[in-house]
């Protein structure tokens, strides 16, 4: 099976390096995307938003045959959900690292811009439950590899049109909200989770066992756990 693996904001292809071998050795094709405009100055960035990366995303699911799986990171879980809209007939499941699904209209978050561009904002920026499981030495290596990404990215709403992308099969991946509590958010269906709660089939994977410090970039802490949650996913 292929599988496309959309990095969240900040990160390019190689953020997925430790999380394909496994893949691979299991019998799969892993595609690794980078995003446009990623690293790239305000001034060659200025056009590109959200649906560009979508289009991206689309493009390399238009270069492969059969059934694909689609994995989306954070920020990248927007950018998966919006092509699964494009082409839900050719998405056999869809892996949702850390975060869910965007309604028509959603967006990711509102950053600092710097020179026309959202910088990597630092760890000191995020709350202390989603960085806990990263020691000093990968927070270090993976802000030193981290890249600018095009200011519209964060703030342009995604637009969805076929409500077929709700009878995808999809999987949550999840490393800072408990499955119990995610279970009880698609029941009671509140606004801002209206998408979430009309995915015909969602399952979600903890990882970790209770208490065990688990963050928002799990791809780094614990690749191995990832690469076994996507395949239990999609087996």
């Amino acid at each position: 099976m292929h599988i496309i693996l959309v990095p969240g904001l900040w990160l390019d292809a190689s953020s997925w390096g430790d999380v394909s071998p496994a893949l691979e050795a299991a019998g799969h094709r892993t595609h690794p995307l980078t995003m446009p405009g990623v690293g790239a100055t305000g001034a060659e960035s200025a056009g590109i938003g959200m649906a560009d990366w979508v289009d991206a995303t689309v493009a390399q699911l238009d270069a492969l045959d059969g059934q694909v799986v689609l994995v989306g990171h954070s920020g990248g879980g927007n950018v998966a959900y919006g092509a699964v809209d494009a082409r839900p007939d050719r998405v056999a499941h869809l892996v949702l690292l850390d975060t869910w699904p965007p309604g028509d209209g959603g967006t990711i978050s509102e950053f600092p811009v710097v020179d026309g561009v959202v910088p990597f904002p630092g760890w000191d920026f995020f709350d202390e439950s989603d960085v806990a499981d990263l020691d000093p030495q990968t927070r270090a290596d993976t802000a030193a590899r981290a890249q600018s990404v095009p200011e519209r990215v964060p703030t342009d709403p995604i637009r969805l049109s076929d409500e077929r992308r709700r009878h995808v099969p999809t999987t949550i991946i999840t490393g800072t909200v408990p499955a119990v509590k995610i279970r009880e958010i698609i029941i009671a269906a509140p606004d801002w989770a209206a998408e979430l709660a009309a995915i015909e089939r969602v399952d979600v994977i903890e990882l970790g066992a209770p208490g065990d410090a688990t963050g928002h970039w799990p791809q780094f802490s614990r690749p191995g756990a990832v690469a076994e949650a996507i395949l239990r996913a999609i087996e």
